[in-house]
């Protein structure tokens, strides 16, 4: 199982890395945290070790961001001592809270613990599709990219969903237009064209310009 350590101590996240690693567990250590949420995407892992003093953002913001899209465990490991902390930790998603300096076996223990609760690591994994930086949160039909979201109507979402799956091919017009008439959006050749210029409008409010690309004759493709 991965865990992802976020922690810009060196030293601790050294620490914590080749504690994991005796036991284990394959690790994935960040030292840039300038997209923790991309990141997490990227990685996968099966319960975050979190610290909330981080460069720019927060650990508390990391961690309301995660969960818009994943219930993967997460345990806040942090200097801070106050109660406050504590229940905020908790109350923005954390699952355990422990305090530095810690002693690597207990830590070990509470993920150990964590995941034997929480649920399989097949469970772990997320609902959401990511491609270049755009998130497509399947849960609720968002579009998520650099802190800006916006909603899509069903049609836009399987349109989406369909071109980001197979990211890199061509997908057909046909093969999507089968796919919607599965999801009981019955749609015609023309409506279809109207749908991906509103799809593309939508993307280009959030700064996401020429994602999806015609392929004249043949269909749509996200490179």
């Amino acid at each position: 199982m991965k865990v992802l350590i976020v922690e810009d101590d060196q030293a601790i996240r050294e620490l914590l890395a080749e504690s994991l690693k005796k036991w284990n567990f394959e690790v994935a250590a960040l030292k840039s945290f300038e997209n923790v949420l991309e990141d997490f995407l990227h990685e996968q892992p099966a319960i975050i070790l979190l610290d909330i003093n981080l460069p720019l953002f927060d650990g508390f913001y990391w961690c309301n961001k995660i969960r818009e899209v994943s219930q993967v465990p997460i345990i806040f490991i942090s200097s801070r001592e106050s109660h406050m902390d504590m229940i905020m930790a908790m109350n923005m998603g954390g699952d355990d809270f422990i305090q530095k300096p810690f002693d690597t076996e207990v830590l070990i223990a509470k993920i150990r613990a964590l995941l034997r609760r929480s649920y399989s690591y097949t469970e772990t994994q997320t609902n959401v599709l990511e491609h270049q930086g755009v998130i497509l949160n399947l849960n609720d039909l968002k579009v998520y990219y650099e802190e800006k979201k916006i909603e899509l109507t069903k049609t836009e979402f399987v349109i989406l969903h369909l071109l980001m799956k197979n990211a890199g091919s061509i997908v057909s017009r046909n093969k999507i237009m089968r796919t919607l008439w599965k999801h009981e959006q019955f749609i015609d050749n023309n409506t279809l064209s109207v749908n991906i210029t509103r799809l593309r409008k939508k993307l280009s409010q959030l700064g996401i310009e020429n994602f999806i690309t015609t392929k004249k004759g043949e269909g749509y493709f996200i490179k």
